[in-house]
């Protein structure tokens, strides 16, 4: 099978975009659209699509040099050590993140693998003589890294790691050990080939006690690739997917280490064997450092969310190319995207990319707001690891759902490789489970929205409860940043119109979400008060409705984002397009929880049944702006890379 070069690509689909998409792409990319815009003008676009034949140490070759260009292109340089990182430096981090999304996801794993999470644990828990020592070598790649966090035994469970890190006084070293078969680090990107360096987190032993999970870093080659005494290295070998990042596993047998190379922003071992740390708490500690590496979850967030898009454009351009079966009366056979069917598949899912894209942009702002600022609030931390934990399941489970529609959608031509909805497919099954579990994050985003539940009512019986809630007069305990305050404006309107209010009314789209995450979070706090909390069984039976909440939130949350980013949309064609997405986001998101608005009594049957309807219209009036529509996701043509778009 032969693929297309990028030269062949760019002839084959050189087109400029229709007004209404360039307008669409200012809207959609906001705050953020110059940086992105120049991201696309400084990316090397030839040879950005791996041959899919290619045997895996071809791969892994072909992705490190791949990575090696960008870099000579000045991506992910863009890392700052954590007390000096400026907004503007943190945002251009993410923004290259998501360019290098645009071709091989395996370049950009090893790009987060190697700037992200390597040079961000040494930029974010480093002191400033370990930052000069290795920062600068990790970002032009002089200094290959591994980020071994994962273990066999442990993941998601990161305080529980096996590996040790224990400081000998009489040396003054550290021995950083693998006590058992299950300690052994796994799933390490850039540990079967190419790293020389791991930053290791393991439970840090001084003098007999134990001070929680610190990160350590530990030479795993010597300069000529050849490994170190001490350590072991395996091979993952062949994955479902990403298969140029070598992922393989480390195991360390007694291995001893400099005190210099402790990361000690958090916590440091004098030269006479005392521990110190500016925080007392050992858990606040522990959070504080996950906390300093949020930047890796969000990259992945958005690296998904633009594989999606990716996803949707072929599919949407292809369906406008592909006819199927003659049009009743005439000689011409039916484009595919003029079925309802095929509209069902493919702009509901383009509408939530919008909406997605939107809340992304507010992450990033989020993101660079708080961590440029050392003075800021435990509070704000939290509210952004909740955004950043959701956001990333969210996304990461819309790419899985949407390129599995994108290649239905294109029939037997989307099951070629040649045209890339395998490929993407495979790359981004693994986004799911790597920087968090979903089902794991999603668990912390409930956590974090009870927090903020419990600190408005935790004090009170049920009836102070009762009379709170009088004296709020129906607005809301749920907390809103600024993107979500037009929306509770218009939920306020809403309320006074009742069920009344239109379907295409904004108020009453955001006054359902409302009431579907403030009633969720409500009878979970009840039932969590009532729980025997130190009940496997009685928290277990909960986990369903703590997903539920999480997901209500999180849904709220996109939507806030997608209100205020219209409302900050100057083109008045791209507004009223944006407004018709936002729609058909809102009520394909109610159609879907339709059971649960008809048992709670917040829609009544009538309305319920209704959704299909305008759903279904709303699909046929943005049909004819299909191609605006995906060239609003700012993807040049030339990139997609598939063959079957050549008409």
């Amino acid at each position: 099978m032969s693929t297309i070069t990028a030269d062949e690509a760019v002839a084959q689909t050189e087109v400029e975009p229709a007004e209404l998409g360039v307008a669409l792409n200012t809207a959609f990319e906001g705050r953020h659209h110059e940086r992105r815009a120049a991201g696309r003008a400084a990316y090397p676009a030839d040879g950005m699509h791996r041959d899919p034949s290619l045997g895996l140490a071809e791969a892994r070759q072909w992705t490190l040099e791949r990575l090696q260009v960008l870099v000579e292109h000045g991506f992910g340089q863009a890392i700052q050590p954590a007390e000096s990182a400026d907004a503007a430096t943190l945002v251009q981090s993410l923004i290259d993140f998501e360019t290098i999304s645009y071709g091989d996801l395996s370049v950009a794993i090893k790009s987060g693998v190697q700037h992200g999470l390597f040079g961000g644990a040494i930029a974010s828990l480093g002191d400033d003589a370990q930052q000069a020592r290795f920062l600068g070598r990790a970002l032009s790649l002089d200094l290959l890294g591994c980020f071994a966090m994962t273990e066999r035994g442990h993941g998601s469970d990161v305080q529980s790691l096996e590996t040790t890190i224990t400081f000998d006084p009489e040396t003054g070293d550290f021995v950083v050990h693998s006590p058992k078969h299950s300690s052994a680090k796994t799933y390490i990107g850039n540990a079967a080939a190419h790293g020389h360096m791991a930053a290791v987190f393991g439970q840090l032993i001084v003098d007999g006690h134990e001070h929680g999970v610190h990160c350590i870093l530990v030479p795993i080659r010597d300069r000529d690739g050849a490994v170190l005494s001490g350590v072991t290295i395996g091979d993952n070998g062949h994955k479902g997917g990403l298969i140029g990042v070598d992922n393989g596993w480390i195991s360390f047998d007694h291995v001893r280490v400099p005190r210099d190379l402790l990361l000690n922003r958090f916590g440091s071992v004098t030269a006479d064997g005392a521990y110190e740390s500016s925080i007392d708490n050992p858990n606040r500690r522990f959070f504080s450092m996950l906390g300093a590496l949020v930047r890796g979850r969000i990259c992945i967030g958005g690296g998904a969310a633009l594989a999606a898009r990716r996803a949707l454009s072929i599919a949407t351009l292809y369906a406008q190319q592909r006819t199927q079966f003659r049009h009743p009366g005439t000689d011409e056979e039916t484009p595919l995207l003029d079925y309802l069917a095929h509209q069902r598949k493919l702009l509901p899912a383009i509408a939530r990319a919008y909406a997605l894209g939107f809340a992304q942009n507010d992450l990033i702002d989020s993101f660079a707001r708080v961590a440029s600022n050392p003075d800021h609030e435990p509070k704000d931390q939290r509210a952004l690891e909740t955004l950043a934990a959701g956001l990333k399941a969210l996304n990461t489970e819309f790419a899985n759902a949407t390129v599995q529609t994108c290649r239905e959608a294109c029939g037997g031509a989307g099951y070629m490789s040649e045209n890339r909805l395998t490929q993407l497919r495979a790359d981004t099954d693994v986004f799911a489970t790597f920087e968090g579990d979903n089902t794991v994050l999603l668990q912390l985003v409930a956590k974090g929205v009870l927090t903020n539940y419990a600190e408005v009512w935790g004090g009170l019986d049920r009836l102070g409860m009762v009379q709170a809630s009088a004296r709020l007069v129906g607005s809301s305990v749920i907390e809103r940043t600024g993107a979500g305050l037009l929306a509770e404006r218009l939920v306020a309107t809403a309320r006074r119109k009742g069920d009344s209010a239109a379907f295409y009314d904004r108020g009453w789209q955001a006054w359902m979400f409302e009431e579907r995450e403030r009633h969720s979070i409500d009878s979970l706090a009840r039932r969590m008060r009532a729980a025997d909390r130190n009940s496997f069984d009685a928290v277990n039976a909960m986990q369903d409705h703590v997903l539920f909440v999480a997901r209500a939130h999180m849904d709220r949350v996109v939507l806030d984002s997608f209100i205020a980013g219209i409302e900050a949309c100057a083109d008045p064609a791209a507004k009223q397009t944006l407004e018709e997405l936002c729609t058909l986001f809102a009520l394909t998101s109610l159609e879907a929880d339709a059971g649960w608005f008809l048992a709670h009594n917040r829609m009544s049957d009538a309305r319920a049944k209704a959704l299909r309807k305008h759903i279904n219209q709303i699909c046929g009036e943005l049909r004819p702006r299909a191609t605006a529509l995906v060239e609003g996701f700012g993807i040049p043509a030339e990139w997609l890379g598939s063959a079957m778009l050549d008409g």
